[in-house]
C-alpha cells in the first residue's frame, strides 16, 4: 500500500481509504447508549508495541439497557471491569464486530447515567486485528506511534456520531513528542510509577464532568533523566478528541494571520515545514472566511507513516502521510484535513446516513480552495475527479449508506464524492451568493452540534428566501441512483435577426429534473443559456445572432452526469481498489472494461501495466506501457511514468542502454507529477534494483 502511493493518483486524498476491503453490509442499529466523557490513563511501550490502559467511561442510557456494548480493537484484551461502586463485572469479547459486552449489575433506565472502568492491554503491531481488517489505524512502534480514533484503541460507542469530552493521560518514554487535542501539560515520572497507570476517583468540575487530574510531581530520577513522561490532554467541548500521535518529531511553530500553527514533521522533512505552514495558514484563514470561526484557533499539522490512512483529523489536528510531504506541497490533501475542523470537529452527523455532511463537505471545501488558489481550470479538473468517485458505485443511493461499513469503498465514494457533487450542484441551483451564505449559516448555527440533512435543507431554503423548496433536489440525489447521460438533437433555422436553434435534450432518467447550461458557439461570441431539463425529453429553442457551430451541454460540469470518459475512469477506479484488495484478476477485468469504452485510454493501459509489473510479468507490462504511450495521452502524467517504468523493466532484465534511453525520454517530457523528474534522474545515475518484496509500481 505504501509503495503504491508513489504512483500518480487520480484521487490522491482519498484513494487509500477507498481501497480498503469491503466488509459485509449491515443494518445501522439504533444507539442504546451515549458516551458523555472519558478519563483515559494509558501507557505505551514502543519497544514491545504494547498499550496498557485504564479507562473510566461515563455514559447515559438512550433506552432501558441491561448490557453496555463498546467497540474495542481486537488486539486489546480487557482484564478487569468495575462499575461505579467498584464492583467487578464480567466482560465478553466479540471479535466478529470488534466489541466488548459488559452486563450491568442492574438495568439502567432510559436517561440515567453511570460509569464503568475498564482495564485492558495488548500489542498494536499490524492491521490484522483492526476494526477495518488489514488497515492499521492503531500502532505502537519505536519511530512513530499513532492511536487514531478510528482504531478504537479505547472503548467507543457510536463511531463518528457520538460526541464526547475526554481527559487523556498518556505515559510515554522520556523524550518522545506526544500530540493530542486540547489543553496539554506534561510531567515526568519514574519507571515504577509509570508501570501501572491508575485512574483516581475523579473530582467533579463545572457542569458535573470530571475535572482534569492534577499531574503528579516529578519523582526522584535515576542518572540520565526520568524514565517516562505523562502527557495530559483535556478537551472539554463534546467532539471527537480520541486521536494521539507520538514519536520523534521536529516541532515548528508559526502564527500566520493569527492562527496558532504547530507542525510536527520528521527530521528529514523539517526543511519543508515553513512551506507547509504558509499553505496551512492560508487554508485555515480561507475556511474561516467561508464558514466562520473554527472550534479552536490552534491547528497541529502532524506527519504520520505511510502504512495507515493518507490523512486523519481530530480537534486541533490535521495529519497527513509522509509521502504527501514533499517540495511540491500537497495543498489538496492538507485542505481536506483542515476543513474537517469545521466539518467533523464542529458540525457532526446525527447518524451514519448523514456522514456526507462531514466527508462530502470537507471534499467540496477542498475543491473550493483549489478554485481560490489555482483558478477555474484546476477547479474543473478537481470536479471531474470528484465525479469519478461519485459514479463509482452508482447503484447504491446515498441515503442507504447506513447499511454499509464506514470504511468500505462504497461508503467512502458515496459520502465523500457524491456528497461533494451534491454541494456542487446545489451551488449551481442556488447561485454563488445564497449558497455561500447557506454554508456559513449552517456552519455557525450547528457549531459544536450534530446536524441532519433536514437541518441543512432548511438553512438552504432560508438563504433563498420566499417559498423555494429544495426537497425535490435532495430526494433526487440522495434517494435515487445513477446519473443522466445527455444527448442533444437540434436544427438551426435562419431568422430575420439571426438564427434559431430548436432542439431536444434527451436522457434516460424519467424523474430527473435540473436546470442545465447550454453553450452555443457561434461565428461571433458564445451564447450561454439555462435550460430546465425535466424527464427523458426536454425541448428548447434559443435565438442567436451568429450562426451556431457547436452546442455543448453543461460545459462547466455543474451537473453529475455520465459520459464515455467518466465510464472509463470509474471502471479504472474500481480496478485500482481491487488491486489494493489483492484481487488482480477482477481488477484486470475492470481495466479491460475501461478499454471497451475507450480502446485508446492511456490510463487504462497504464493500470493494466501496473498489475503485470506487480506480477513480475515484465513482457506483458512492457507491452501495456507501450500501449499507454501510444494512447490518447490522458492524463498527461502517463507519458513520463510509462517511460520510467519501462526503464525499470529494462534495468531488471539487464538492458541498461535501453533503460537509460527511457529515463532520458522521461526527463524530456518536463512533467514532474509525483516527483517524476527526480525519479528519472535517480535511475539514470544508478540502475533500478528490484526490491525483495515489491509493491505496486516498484
Amino acid at each position: 500500500m505504501t509503495n503504491f502511493a508513489r504512483r500518480p493518483l487520480v484521487r490522491a486524498a482519498a484513494l487509500l481509504l477507498l481501497a480498503i476491503a469491503t466488509l459485509p453490509a449491515f443494518a445501522a442499529e439504533k444507539p442504546r447508549l451515549r458516551v458523555d466523557d472519558y478519563l483515559i490513563d494509558a501507557e505505551i511501550t514502543p519497544r514491545t508495541h504494547r498499550l496498557a490502559a485504564r479507562v473510566r467511561v461515563k455514559f447515559t442510557a438512550l433506552d432501558d439497557i441491561n448490557t453496555a456494548v463498546f467497540e474495542l480493537h481486537n488486539a486489546l484484551h480487557p482484564s478487569k471491569v468495575e462499575d461505579a461502586s467498584g464492583h467487578v463485572l464480567s466482560v465478553e469479547r466479540v471479535t466478529q464486530d470488534s466489541t466488548i459486552r459488559i452486563p450491568l449489575p442492574a438495568a439502567l433506565p432510559k436517561g440515567e447515567s453511570t460509569t464503568l472502568t475498564v482495564d485492558y492491554d495488548g500489542a498494536l503491531v499490524s492491521g490484522d486485528d483492526s476494526p477495518v481488517p488489514g488497515l492499521k489505524l492503531a500502532y505502537i512502534g519505536d519511530d512513530t506511534s499513532y492511536l487514531l480514533y478510528a482504531g478504537r484503541w479505547f472503548p467507543v460507542s457510536g463511531y463518528g456520531v457520538n460526541r464526547f469530552t475526554a481527559t487523556i493521560n498518556l505515559t510515554a518514554p522520556y523524550g518522545v513528542t506526544v500530540i493530542g487535542s486540547g489543553k496539554s501539560s506534561m510531567s515526568a515520572v519514574s519507571a515504577a510509577v509509570a508501570a501501572a497507570p491508575k485512574a483516581a476517583p475523579p473530582a467533579k468540575g463545572a457542569r458535573g464532568r470530571a475535572a482534569p487530574p492534577s499531574p503528579p510531581a516529578p519523582p526522584p530520577t535515576a542518572a540520565g533523566g526520568p524514565a517516562r513522561t505523562v502527557h495530559t490532554f483535556v478537551w472539554d467541548k463534546p467532539s471527537f478528541p480520541g486521536t494521539i500521535i507520538a514519536g520523534n518529531f521536529v516541532e515548528t511553530a508559526a502564527t500566520p494571520g493569527g492562527v496558532n500553527l504547530h507542525l510536527y514533521f520528521k527530521p528529514n522533512h523539517k526543511d519543508l515545514a515553513s512551506a507547509y505552514a504558509d499553505t496551512a495558514g492560508r487554508e485555515f484563514q480561507y475556511f474561516s472566511l467561508l464558514y466562520g470561526a473554527a472550534p479552536s484557533a490552534t491547528i497541529k499539522i502532524v506527519e504520520i507513516p505511510d502504512d495507515t490512512v493518507p490523512s486523519a483529523w481530530a480537534p486541533e489536528i490535521a495529519a497527513v502521510a509522509s509521502r504527501s510531504i514533499s517540495e511540491k506541497t500537497n495543498y489538496r490533501l492538507l485542505a481536506n484535513a483542515i476543513a474537517h475542523q469545521w466539518w467533523g470537529v464542529s458540525v457532526s452527523p446525527v447518524n451514519r446516513e448523514d456522514f456526507w455532511l462531514v466527508d462530502g463537505f470537507a471534499r467540496y471545501s477542498e475543491a473550493r480552495y483549489i478554485e481560490n488558489a489555482a483558478g477555474q481550470q484546476a477547479f474543473e479538473e478537481g470536479i471531474k475527479d470528484i465525479s469519478v468517485g461519485a459514479l463509482a458505485y452508482d447503484n447504491i443511493p446515498l441515503s442507504g449508506v447506513g447499511k454499509l461499513d464506514p470504511f468500505s469503498p462504497e461508503f467512502q465514494s458515496l459520502t465523500t464524492d457524491k456528497g461533494a457533487m451534491i454541494l456542487h450542484m446545489l451551488r449551481w441551483i442556488m447561485g454563488d451568493g445564497p449558497f455561500t451564505n447557506a454554508m456559513h449559516n449552517f456552519a455557525t448555527r450547528f457549531a459544536a452540534k450534530p446536524a441532519s440533512l433536514e437541518d441543512f435543507r432548511l438553512v438552504c431554503e432560508q438563504a433563498l428566501g420566499g417559498n423555494v423548496r429544495l426537497s425535490g433536489f435532495f430526494n433526487q440525489w440522495l434517494d435515487s441512483t445513477g446519473a443522466p447521460e445527455f444527448k442533444n438533437k437540434y436544427t438551426v433555422y435562419r431568422t430575420k435577426n439571426g438564427f434559431r436553434v430548436v432542439g431536444q435534450i434527451s436522457q434516460d432518467l424519467d424523474l430527473f429534473r435540473m436546470p442545465v447550461e447550454l453553450k452555443i458557439d457561434t461565428d461571433g461570441k458564445s451564447e450561454m443559456k439555462r435550460i430546465e431539463v425535466s424527464g427523458t425529453d426536454s425541448p428548447y429553442s434559443v435565438d442567436t445572432f451568429g450562426k451556431p457551430r457547436r452546442i455543448n451541454i453543461d460545459p462547466n460540469n455543474w451537473v453529475l452526469k455520465n459520459s464515455g470518459e467518466l465510464k472509463v475512469r470509474t471502471a479504472i477506479l474500481r480496478g485500482q481498489q481491487l488491486v489494493q484488495q489483492g484481487d488482480l484478476a477482477e481488477a484486470l477485468r475492470q481495466f479491460q472494461q475501461a478499454l471497451e469504452a475507450n480502446k485508446n485510454s492511456s490510463l487504462a493501459h497504464y493500470r493494466i501495466a501496473e498489475v503485470f509489473f506487480l506480477q513480475r510479468n515484465y513482457q506483458s507490462a512492457a507491452n501495456a506501457y507501450r500501449e499507454s504511450l501510444n494512447g490518447d495521452g490522458e492524463p498527461r502524467w502517463t507519458e513520463v511514468w510509462s517511460h520510467i517504468q519501462l526503464g525499470k523493466i529494462y534495468d531488471i532484465t539487464g538492458q541498461r542502454d535501453r533503460a537509460t534511453n527511457e529515463y532520458r525520454q522521461a526527463l524530456q517530457t518536463n512533467d514532474d507529477t509525483q516527483g517524476a523528474q527526480e525519479e528519472a534522474r535517480k535511475y539514470l545515475s544508478a540502475p533500478y534494483q528490484r526490491e525483495r518484496k515489491e509493491g505496486l509500481g516498484d
